[in-house]
């Protein structure tokens, strides 16, 4: 009755030839993603990126933040993670969208927010490399897939 697409872990339910039905089985990651904006020298905004130090991603180009622990509201997973990852204490700002995206092996939910840095410096503790972006060089970094639709949001907003 039902069939395996094993591209993207979703179950088929046929009924005759004519109702298909599909049941997501894939896990559901629920992160956020800080936003952090800040003015340079010349007063043109810029974006904070990072690029991931571990894991299948490795390499990748990010916006920071994580996985939002149970108990916790979007903001407080978001101020938690940016101390963790960079030392640094935000203020969480306005919610930009929710990016849902399906990687292979699971289904990424993303709250997106815009952040400004309160007091800390930006210590890298889990990623290799970060930058300082313009609304030009946002397409220099080879963004991971489910950041590349906020990145196309982000610029039309700056």
């Amino acid at each position: 009755m039902g069939e395996k697409d094993e591209c993207n872990g979703r179950i088929t339910i046929g009924i005759g030839n004519r109702v298909r039905m599909k049941y997501d089985t894939m896990k559901t990651i629920r992160v956020v993603a800080a936003v952090i904006k800040a003015v340079n020298k010349e007063g043109s905004p810029i974006i904070f990126a990072t690029q991931r130090g571990y894991g299948e991603m490795k390499d990748g180009w990010e916006f920071p933040g994580g996985k939002i622990e149970e108990g916790e509201t979007p903001g407080q997973a978001l101020k938690r993670e940016i101390m963790e990852e960079l030392d640094t204490e935000i203020a969480v700002g306005d919610f930009i969208e929710t990016v849902e995206y399906d990687y292979p092996a699971f289904h990424l939910s993303m709250d997106c927010f815009w952040c400004t840095i309160l007091k800390g410096d930006l210590v890298l503790k889990e990623h290799e490399a970060a930058k300082w972006l313009t609304k030009e060089q946002l397409n220099e970094v080879a963004w991971l897939p489910a950041d590349i639709t906020l990145v196309e949001n982000i610029r039309k907003a700056l």
